[in-house]
């Protein structure tokens, strides 16, 4: 590592020190082997699939792109690189794979086409089928392997073999077995279907386009060519319709009937040896969801459980499913608290805040959580891995930091990252005891985040504070840069390393960096993320302003010289600061902002404001191109504002930052506006990634006097 590379570019290069660091973990349930993802160094962009052997403490490659595609350049279908995107998957190689039931077989796509691994033999092959080749996944049997291509879901035996499609489009805006636009990029649900125990039949989700509005995104650098054109279902509007169906290898097709008319989003679909198939559905509005069980023969389901919410539901990851002895295990919001529940029964209580569920053995659920509400302490930042049961709650992760695991059987991976370490450790347990690590490839920084975790304000806001390295008592007070994300599904204040280097790289350009979790943030407590419904806007920015001033009593910031920067929701913050409050805020960035909430998706949208034709005004108010939403401002108070967007962004379009440039200039109101070319709501291009640290630092010096 040249120790002269600066930290920008080395951010960029590294993808945020993710390269090198090993992910996706599965264990055999014989305890044998561990299975994973890693690049061979933290600059190199392409995942190798490798095992590790528990017995023998050692690791092999068990497929390597660069020899499966014989040193040729990947190349992704559109399917494939929507899925990245909705997933914000940067790298390259095996990004993904499935596995059979005893992890013995493993499947994968590369330039759309299939490859199968051998995970004992330790031998990878290419197998003939038409393609391009979309998500994989090998029956649980390991006798056939199932995968999406043009729209079909195809499967063929293991060895490529007696290749067939088993449900095929009846036009070019049908698709079966891939995930629909809002479940990839707002449930959580990137697949579209699911193997039976059995392995002798799939249930496959059908996704009909037709009724979704068409929008065009072109890339004005190249306007020879034609505009991409994406179903993009924005608020108001009507979504993608979704079915299921059992769909038998014989060619049988059972479909699965639920009101689909009152709950139309398919959130979750979990099938397992334990019970019947599990869908969980919600009402468009999120304020009621259906937990159902399915027949596989005759497609009919019923009730298990109805959840309702006078606000709005959330899903969570690794539920629903069931027990081995055929509970319903959930997550629910129970007298102000976020419990795990295992049939009937809630078993945490207010001192955890549980947010996944990692496992769910004979004996004990594995989950993450933080501190719940009445938590004796609050542990800032801290997400633990515990273990839950009938006889009471145990946390199997030692020391303050951000960690999780994988479990099969008596084996658990678990990873943890700290405050005092860059990237996360991974160490393997057996029956509790230590049984080796898994090595790291990533990149050590070229400089070190020295954090400050505290509370601030009467609402003991979480935040993180960071001042430039060599700072002294003393030497004054600094100009602030805010640097929060600030919304729904993105806690920024973790107690964790690597989440602070951007920010304490800005900080050693001169700033004191806060970065603040306000209300609407996730991991503490279901009022504190409900806090925000019909009024994001209002909600998230006081409390980005009562942080601020929380924190100035005890930490040298300069009040006459505040600064905020973000991207996404945090970019949509960034610009209301300024807009909303330029009494407090004397520069902003706004990356990627949303700015128009009626043009952000469905599922997202409405959840926080509701629907737009029964709540125009709460629309108006929590825009940026509206008066109503704060675009007057104060009058003569205009602060520099400098708005990026990528141009190729089919997340949070274009068109949002093109509609408050507008609004902007008929206002009158100054303002700079860096457009992306071929860039989407990722950045993962080096030289862009790099030099947007590079001008926004740059924009926030100038405009606040420090140049």
């Amino acid at each position: 590592m040249d120790g002269q590379l600066s930290f920008p570019r080395q951010h960029a290069r590294t993808q945020r020190f993710s390269l090198g660091a090993p992910r996706s973990f599965t264990v055999s349930p014989d305890g044998t082997r561990l299975v994973f993802l890693r690049s061979r160094s933290g600059t190199d962009r392409a995942n190798l699939l490798w095992v590790h052997d528990l017995g023998e403490g050692t690791e092999r490659i068990a497929a390597d792109p660069a020899a499966l595609l014989g040193g040729g350049t990947e190349r992704l279908s559109p399917e494939e690189r929507a899925r990245r995107e909705r997933s914000r998957e940067g790298s390259a190689g095996v990004v993904g794979y499935a596995v059979d039931a005893a992890v013995e077989l493993a499947a994968f796509a590369l330039s759309g086409r299939l490859f199968a691994a051998e995970l004992r033999a330790g031998t990878a092959r290419e197998l003939p089928v038409p393609g391009p080749v979309v998500d994989p996944r090998p029956s649980p049997d390991g006798r056939h392997i199932a995968w999406a291509a043009g729209g079909a879901l195809h499967v063929a035996a293991a060895d490529g073999s007696d290749v067939r499609a088993l449900a095929e489009p009846e036009h070019e805006r049908i698709t079966h077995g891939l995930a629909e636009f809002v479940a990839a990029e707002e449930m959580d649900r990137s697949r579209g279907f699911w193997w039976s125990p059995e392995s002798d039949r799939l249930l496959v989700a059908r996704v009909d386009e037709t009724p979704v509005r068409r929008w065009w995104i072109a890339d004005p650098a190249h306007p020879g060519r034609e505009p991409a054109e994406v179903a993009y279902p924005a608020a108001g509007t009507e979504n993608a319709e979704v079915t299921l169906a059992f769909t038998g290898l014989d060619g049988s097709r059972v479909p699965v009937e639920w009101d689909r008319e009152r709950y139309p989003y398919l959130a979750r679909v979990h099938w397992s040896a334990a019970g019947p198939p599990l869908l969980l559905v919600q009402a468009r509005d999120q304020r009621s969801q259906l937990y159902l069980a399915a027949d596989p023969e005759t497609g009919a389901t019923r009730l298990l459980h109805a959840d309702e919410d006078p606000v709005w539901l959330d899903l969570f990851p690794g539920v629903p499913v069931w027990t081995p002895d055929g509970r319903l295990v959930r997550i629910a919001d129970e007298g102000g608290a976020r419990v795990l529940m295992v049939g009937d029964r809630p078993l945490t209580g207010p001192q955890l805040h549980v947010r996944a569920v990692l496992d769910v053995g004979a004996e004990d659920v594995l989950v993450t959580a933080s501190a719940g509400p009445e938590a004796a302490e609050p542990g800032t930042g801290e997400i633990h891995v515990h273990r839950v049961s009938e006889l009471g709650v145990e946390r199997i992760s030692e020391g303050p930091g951000v960690h999780s695991a994988v479990r099969s059987g008596a084996v658990t991976v678990l990873a943890s990252a700290t405050l005092d370490h860059s990237g996360a450790a991974v160490r393997l347990y057996r029956d509790d005891r230590p049984a080796g690590t898994v090595m790291s490839l990533a990149e050590q920084p070229v400089l070190t985040a020295h954090v400050r975790l505290a509370e601030s304000g009467e609402r003991r806001i979480p935040c993180a504070v960071l001042l430039p390295a060599g700072y002294r008592e003393g030497d004054g007070p600094l100009p602030v840069l805010m640097d929060p994300y600030g919304g729904p599904h993105g806690q920024r204040v973790v107690a964790a390393h690597n989440a602070y280097l951007t920010s304490q790289w800005f900080a050693d350009q001169g700033f004191a960096v806060v970065v603040a979790d306000g209300r609407g943030t996730p991991g503490r407590s279901p009022a504190w993320e409900k806090a925000i419904a019909h009024d994001v806007a209002g909600v998230t920015l006081d409390d980005q302003v009562e942080a601020l001033h929380g924190l100035a009593k005890s930490f040298p910031l300069d009040l006459g010289r505040v600064a905020v920067r973000g991207w996404s929701y945090g970019g949509y913050l960034a610009a209301l600061a300024v807009l909303r409050r330029p009494d407090v805020f004397h520069a902003g960035v706004a990356g990627a902002p949303v700015t128009d909430w009626r043009l952000y998706d469905t599922h997202y949208t409405e959840r926080y404001l509701g629907h737009p034709a029964e709540r125009p005004e709460v629309y108006d108010a929590n825009s940026l191109v509206t008066e109503e939403g704060g675009l007057s401002g104060a009058a003569g108070q205009h602060r520099p504002l400098m708005v990026i967007h990528g141009l190729a962004d089919d997340n949070v379009v274009a068109a949002h930052t093109l509609r408050l440039s507008s609004a902007l200039l008929a206002a009158g109101r100054p303002h700079e506006v860096l457009p992306l070319s071929g860039v989407t709501h990722m950045t993962p291009q080096e030289q862009v990634a790099e030099n947007l640290l590079l001008l926004q630092a740059g924009f926030l010096r100038r405009s606040l006097g420090l140049v």
